[in-house]
């Protein structure tokens, strides 16, 4: 079964409210086995609309990263998140080659 990943682009305007999504985000990530791969860090935007943080975040599964997003847990936090913050959230499914 492939694996499923949160790809988000995001500018943060108030790292001290964002700091309050993060805390909030822990426990559904927790609950739906997500993993960071990627957590801010130096990036070069090569093509496309440059933002200021790129995170990429590995579920289990696809279906476990749609679950996540939609539980009543992540769209909590996820309220938290909307004024403070600028981008886009990409769910995906993983490849097995």
């Amino acid at each position: 079964m492939p694996k499923g990943y949160w790809i988000a682009s995001m500018d943060v305007h108030n790292a001290e409210i964002y700091d309050r999504y993060r805390a909030a985000n822990a426990r559904p990530f927790a609950d739906y086995g997500a993993r960071f791969l990627v957590r801010g860090g130096t990036q070069q935007v090569r093509e496309g609309m440059p933002r200021s943080r790129t995170v990429v975040i590995e579920f289990p599964s696809y279906a476990d990263a749609v679950a996540c997003y939609e539980s009543p847990a992540y769209q909590a936090a996820r309220e938290i998140r909307l004024n403070v913050s600028d981008g886009s959230l990409t769910i995906v499914e993983g490849y097995e080659g």
